[in-house]
């Protein structure tokens, strides 16, 4: 069945509700995460505007970098309580444009506007209507931007977004998708992390174009069963179907420590406590977990 699905995602999002909560913080950098200490701070950015991006800072970086990259940057705590409030709000407006929903985290959902598409003959000029309406009730209602990106299945829907971003609105059609994914670094497809990247890149494979040339056999040889998914995302497929159920596949723990260590004693101690904490929320939640054998797909359960 042909598909129409959206990717909503918001801007930036805990830095611009901060900064609709704080007017005076609008043109100047704003970075939402640990507490830079002066540059001697522990723990990473969480969002980082996009003025703050112009100085090179973004998510993931240590704080202390994000300091000494800006140090008259303005650095706030995360202040979950609020920003899971205002992503309750927003998915609640998100909701009502289609029954076939799918909440990826506090700032991104999936649409998947198909039966509307089949009841009505809605084709892409009509979800691009739907789309501008759907930004605009956000905007109103919450005063916060968002970027959309629409396309026949939830992979190219997500890249369109990224690419669209900020406050944009990107339509890839299904005759656009082989030109459109070709020119992109192989980690703009999901899937593909750094350590996948780095054994791609050894062997020359740095864009989808090239990606695209490896045999489904040679992939399957270096990733397993991962290499034919790999393989048919660098062609644009993608079956994953848009699901309201909410489905976890990890449980994590941290810890930051104020600094450096290597003493073992503090080091196996919290290493404890971590384990402890993800078992028991295991255990709590009755959850069961398995192991995939990367060669022959098979699947280990405990």
């Amino acid at each position: 069945m042909r598909r129409i699905i959206l990717h909503i995602d918001m801007d930036y999002f805990f830095a611009q509700i901060e900064e609709r909560e704080n007017p005076q913080f609008k043109g100047k950098p704003v970075v939402v995460g640990a507490d830079p200490r002066g540059g001697r701070g522990r723990g990473v950015v969480s969002t980082a505007n996009y003025e703050a991006r112009k100085y090179g800072i973004h998510s993931a970086l240590p704080i202390s970098k994000a300091y000494q990259l800006c140090p008259n940057a303005i650095f706030l705590p995360v202040n979950m309580e609020l920003y899971q409030k205002v992503s309750e709000n927003i998915m609640e407006i998100i909701k009502k444009y289609s029954p076939v929903f799918e909440q990826v985290s506090l700032d991104e959902a999936y649409l998947d506007i198909s039966l509307t598409f089949l009841q009505k003959e809605w084709g892409y000029q009509k979800a691009e209507k739907l789309a501008k309406k759907l930004k605009k009730e956000i905007l109103e209602k919450e005063k916060l931007t968002s970027t959309i990106g629409i396309g026949p299945n939830k992979l190219i829907a997500k890249i369109a977004s990224e690419k669209g971003k900020p406050n944009g609105l990107l339509i890839i059609k299904p005759n656009q998708v082989k030109k459109f994914l070709e020119l992109f670094d192989i980690e703009d497809l999901s899937g593909i992390g750094p350590k996948t990247a780095e054994k791609l890149r050894i062997i020359g494979i740095n864009k989808i174009k090239e990606l695209k040339k490896l045999l489904k056999t040679k992939l399957k040889d270096m990733f397993g069963v991962v290499g034919e998914t790999i393989y048919e995302r660098a062609r644009g497929i993608d079956e994953t179907p848009v699901t309201s159920e909410e489905i976890i596949k990890s449980i994590g723990k941290e810890h930051t420590f104020d600094r450096d260590t290597r003493d073992p004693e503090i080091i196996f101690k919290t290493f404890e406590e971590i384990i402890k904490d993800v078992y028991g929320e295991l255990i709590s939640n009755n959850f069961s977990f398995k192991r995939r054998n990367r060669r022959t797909g098979s699947k280990i359960r405990w």
